[in-house]
């Protein structure tokens, strides 16, 4: 079965880094198109990144565009997002997702980032 496991969130002081990673299986992951979303508490889920399947292809969010760095290792079946001069704002649970088409679309469980001095 799918599965997309994140790891790499904690906490962080503002201006800091973090680099979180999913690590997928279940698919031919060299195949999908990636996407990191986040959702801080009381507000909607939101993209944040997404990647083609060759790693060209890069999309993000204006709120992390020159900050964040969406990247993937096909042979590791691993997607990751490098996440730099972190924000307060940028506090949230991460999720990674990906879009099998035919309306099959997999969550990972998430993982949390806390910005706080």
């Amino acid at each position: 079965q799918v599965q997309l496991v994140e790891s790499g969130g904690g906490l962080v002081q503002p201006g800091g880094s973090l680099r979180l990673s999913c690590l997928a299986s279940g698919f031919t992951f060299k195949n999908y198109a990636m996407t990191w979303y986040r959702q801080a508490p009381g507000k909607r889920r939101e993209l944040v990144a997404s990647i083609g399947t060759a790693g060209r292809n890069t999309d993000y969010a204006d709120f992390v565009k020159g900050r964040f760095t969406i990247s993937r290792d096909n042979a590791k079946n691993t997607v990751y997002l490098q996440m730099n001069s972190l924000k307060f704002e940028d506090a949230a649970v991460y999720y990674c997702n990906v879009w099998l088409g035919a309306g099959n679309e997999y969550w990972g469980q998430g993982t949390q980032v806390r910005v706080s001095s």
